[in-house]
């Protein structure tokens, strides 16, 4: 709205300029209108990836202000990171296992970094679920366990949900995807992408 006129059919162009020459004008920082990047999308995408950032999202500049619609005229580009994990758990699931637990080594150590359920088609999840099976141990293999609390993303392991866990013999690498690494310690929005067994468990460290 804009002095009792709705704007909400109006381009987002319009309603843009409008922000910026009557509303934003007599305001200062920490207000400021987002900007508008004229370059190709594959130069924003090595932007992102170089500054560590999360992703792009972008808008028609015809498009008209819809409230409560997920409409087709916003898009949200989510730049992942990869890198090889050891799988050192799961939880049971249904097909064999909902969630693998994934770490790295630090030195000799194994550390926790995440838990995931996604990436996995049926037929997949039951062939990494045959492998699996055959290296199952009792004790927990990631040195940096239990965890305190479950954390701001719930990606923390604490002695509760530990309980629900069965172990692995920590030799088995994937490649998985991932948005970021936590101030705790944990990859947050983590995909598995395929087996790795080319890699040597012990050698698989965190990176970044």
């Amino acid at each position: 709205m804009l002095r009792g006129k709705d704007l909400t059919q109006a381009r987002l162009a319009t309603r843009r300029q409008l922000l910026l020459d009557e509303a934003l004008a007599d305001l200062s920082e920490p207000i400021r209108l987002s900007p508008v990047f004229e370059v190709p999308l594959p130069d924003l995408v090595r932007s992102v990836k170089a500054q560590g950032l999360e992703g792009l999202i972008a808008k028609r500049r015809d498009s008209v202000y819809e409230p409560g619609i997920r409409s087709g005229a916003w898009l949200k580009m989510r730049i992942n990171q990869r890198q090889e994990l050891v799988i050192g758990g799961y939880t049971p699931g249904t097909r064999g296992f909902d969630a693998l637990v994934i770490g790295y080594f630090n030195n000799d150590k194994l550390m926790y970094a995440a838990r995931t359920r996604n990436g996995f088609t049926p037929a997949l999840r039951d062939q990494l679920f045959a492998k699996l099976r055959n290296l199952e141990i009792r004790d927990c293999p990631f040195a940096n366990l239990p965890e305190k609390t479950p954390g701001r993303w719930g990606q923390g392991l604490t002695v509760a949900k530990m309980a629900e866990c069965q172990w692995l013999s920590p030799v088995t690498v994937a490649r998985f995807e991932f948005v970021e690494w936590t101030s705790e310690g944990h990859l947050r929005h983590v995909k598995f992408v395929a087996l790795r067994s080319d890699k040597d468990a012990a050698k698989v460290g965190r990176e970044g």
